[in-house]
């Protein structure tokens, strides 16, 4: 299940709440009981290893299939 911060306005507390996707944008109380909060925006990190070639790296591609960009 995706996780939501959120700050309280009231005390600046920054929270985060577990909750489907279909409720991301429902209103989340603080953990103080405030309910004057903002759902922050996150980042994403992604972890991993891929085998696919670096951008630039060669293989063809880029913007036209890599022969006519200078």
């Amino acid at each position: 299940m995706p996780r939501y911060e959120y700050r309280c306005r009231t005390c600046g507390t920054t929270f985060e709440v577990s909750r489907p996707m279909a409720e991301s944008s429902a209103p989340a109380d603080c953990p103080s009981g405030h309910d004057d909060t903002v759902k922050l925006l996150s980042a994403v990190a992604v972890g991993g290893t891929s085998s696919a070639p670096a951008a630039g790296g060669g293989g063809g591609g880029g913007c036209c299939g890599g022969g006519c960009c200078g």
